[in-house]
């Protein structure tokens, strides 16, 4: 498993199923922690359209913060997203419940250089599962991942280019469009064609069984 750029624990994959699983807005919130941080530091998001750059404003004169600044804001916030996130919703009980019939690998599209102080916030929590970090396309890292094997497939991501890289290089895959932050979710694009959009984590969850082959509880 060739996965260019990243940052990864030990893949190791059984005979089964594989779900391969988005973290910001699936497994951890992060929308609504990423304004808590901004309104720490005097900054606010609004939510205008289904971006971050852009959408940042001080909160002293109301005036834009540029894109650089935004993404600086983002560097920070990654350096301690581990005293701001906090899991989704029923997270660890869906994916407890499917770890018993599939193989769960996260890939998160962050900066490796990160990825230490996300595996801690996951182990935390209870989300004990191997995990990629890349800022590469998903598409090619979830094909490096399951090759050519027989075994159903998964993806799970709330954005729609993730989901779509990912239907170009392993079309077989059950493509689930999920995301935890009502107020983004409503701006978010059509995730396009091919994807079922999951309304919470017991939605996917049918979802995930009805095509791994696993009986619903």
């Amino acid at each position: 498993m060739l996965i260019p750029d990243a940052e990864h624990d030990e893949l190791r994959l059984s005979e089964r199923p594989l779900i391969v699983c988005d973290i910001d807005e699936v497994v951890l919130e992060f929308i609504t922690p990423f304004e808590a941080f901004l309104t720490d530091r005097g900054y606010e998001l609004r939510a205008t359209s289904f971006r971050l750059h852009g959408n940042v404003f001080k909160r002293t004169d109301g005036s834009r913060t540029p894109d650089d600044d935004v993404s600086q804001l983002l560097e920070a916030f990654f350096e301690s997203h581990d005293d701001w996130q906090t899991p989704v919703i029923e997270a660890a009980n869906s994916l407890g419940r499917l770890s018993a019939h599939a193989d769960i690998i996260f890939l998160t599209a962050m900066p490796p250089r990160h990825r230490d102080v996300r595996r801690r916030l996951l182990s935390r929590h209870g989300f004990d599962y191997p995990m990629i970090a890349t800022e590469s396309p998903k598409g090619p890292a979830v094909l490096a991942l399951h090759g050519d094997r027989p075994h159903p497939v998964v993806f799970i991501d709330d954005i729609f280019v993730n989901l779509q890289s990912v239907r170009t290089h392993v079309p077989q895959t059950l493509l689930v469009n999920l995301m935890a932050n009502e107020t983004f979710r409503a701006l978010a694009p059509h995730p396009g064609d091919g994807v079922d959009i999951a309304t919470d984590w017991a939605h996917a969850e049918a979802l995930i069984k009805t095509h791994i082959g696993a009986p619903q509880d």
